[in-house]
């Protein structure tokens, strides 16, 4: 069973998503604000974080941010506010998605398994899915593991799908909503800007080993170039 830690400091919104989650087979654990969910995240060792990011303590952008010194685990944010530079924050953070308050319980636990279901591994019957290496770049998709000359690149679900299917077809230019198809399979529908913010965030993990594997083409979108 899946456990997913939920974060609120709003105890309703806590209770009514544990038990929707519950209901779908999900394990949950509960924190109240931020320090409490870092405690909670060492604890318990949930495979997603549903995370509010307006919190008493510490909020929820900080937790992402220290969490991701170290961990790539999925991270939902929760808000009150639907103002895009919030959103594209969250994901620049390491966020894999972000739900705007109020919302159905049913979509957050929808989301929750769109998320997880490609951190999946595939079945006994399955064949494995091949490394990619391009150049430098080895992504090894089985274990969400991705390498430059050697060195261990941590990304998020969402970034390691991106850069994925652009390795996947090196010179192909992919444009903004083909990487909304591979970012969000579940067919949801997202701002340029959150593309571009996930293309961002990709590229500053690999300039501290100076490396540079997406390349922009003003006016169409982005194709992978090996290093």
């Amino acid at each position: 069973m899946p456990k997913v830690l939920v974060v609120d400091d709003d105890p309703h919104i806590r209770s009514v998503l544990c038990f929707a989650l519950a209901r779908d087979g999900f394990q949950t654990v509960e924190a109240a604000d931020g320090l409490e969910a870092l405690a909670r995240f060492a604890e318990s060792a949930p495979d997603l974080l549903l995370l509010d990011v307006l919190m008493p303590e510490m909020d929820g952008t900080e937790v992402c941010r220290r969490l991701r010194r170290s961990s790539d685990v999925p991270v939902i944010f929760l808000s009150s506010r639907d103002d895009e530079v919030d959103r594209i924050l969250g994901l620049e953070l390491g966020g894999d998605d972000y739900v705007t308050k109020p919302f159905s319980p049913r979509e957050v636990v929808a989301r929750v398994r769109a998320v997880l279901r490609r951190l999946q591994p595939p079945g006994p019957e399955a064949a494995a899915d091949p490394v990619v290496q391009r150049g430098s770049l080895r992504l090894i998709p089985d274990r969400l593991e991705v390498f430059w000359a050697e060195a261990p690149v941590v990304l998020t679900v969402t970034e390691f799908a991106i850069l994925r299917a652009m390795a996947a077809a090196p010179g192909k230019v992919f444009t903004r909503d083909a990487l909304m198809t591979v970012a969000y399979p579940d067919r949801r529908v997202v701002s340029d800007r959150t593309i571009d913010s996930h293309v961002r965030h990709i590229r500053a993990k690999f300039a501290s080993l100076g490396a540079e594997p997406i390349g922009t083409v003003h006016g169409l979108g982005y194709r992978f170039q090996a290093g």
